[in-house]
């Protein structure tokens, strides 16, 4: 009988080694707070020595801001896939063709899976996630330039679907771009008190970012909850 040894170790892509450590680093940031994301820590989650978190972040702060992107792009690709620029909407962001395979291809139905998904308590950690963030940019620049850029690009992922839906006539807004900002504020300010006094806040704030959303689109109230329509 010949025995066999243990199987030869894959090595991986510095590209691939680099993604793990972020994608590491993102679900700490996610579920336990941003000030977690340490060199040790994550290396500790890997099971390799912190020498080589260290090799590609040798600062811990271009980490901790790579991480919160990166968990907050995945978490808006899940909420809001990417819409096509249409006539209406800036084109800033760089542009696909077509919605991503399985996502709504209706502006008023990707805006009711969109409040659906951010009401439930899924999201609670990427409230407290953005919350954290905020706070921290104060003292770390690195991070402020990825929250303010995560800020922009949810902004132009919701101005897409509003110009969409004012191109089909679903909605009626003059400025898709101010109507955005606006819903994204509603959203983040009913997020703010996650912390504090989410015991206190269900019944008061069930639906207020949906109801300013339906104002500013000019819909009628309840138009935007889950199974209207």
């Amino acid at each position: 009988m010949t025995s066999r040894g243990p199987g030869k170790r894959v090595r991986k892509t510095p590209a691939e080694r680099r993604h793990e450590i972020v994608t590491t680093a993102a679900r700490i940031g996610l579920t336990e707070g941003l000030e977690c994301i340490t060199l040790r820590r994550v290396a500790e989650e890997l099971g390799v020595q912190s020498g080589l978190v260290g090799h590609y972040f040798p600062a811990a702060d271009k980490l901790v801001a790579e991480a919160f992107t990166s968990a907050t792009m995945t978490e808006l690709d899940g909420l809001l896939p990417e819409w096509p620029a249409g006539p209406g909407a800036s084109g800033e962001e760089g542009g696909a063709e077509d919605p991503r395979e399985g996502a709504a291809r209706d502006p008023l139905d990707a805006l009711r899976r969109f409040f659906g998904l951010i009401s439930s308590d899924d999201f609670d950690d990427v409230s407290r996630l953005w919350l954290n963030a905020r706070h921290l940019s104060r003292y770390r620049p690195v991070l402020r330039e990825h929250v303010v850029e995560q800020e922009l690009l949810w902004c132009r992922r919701i101005e897409r679907v509003v110009a969409a839906g004012v191109d089909t006539a679903d909605f009626r807004c003059g400025d898709p771009w101010a109507a955005a900002v606006r819903i994204l504020v509603a959203i983040d300010g009913t997020s703010a008190y996650i912390n504090t006094s989410e015991e206190h806040r269900a019944g008061p704030l069930t639906g207020v970012a949906r109801t300013v959303a339906e104002a500013e689109l000019g819909l009628p109230a309840g138009a935007l909850e889950a199974g209207a329509g």
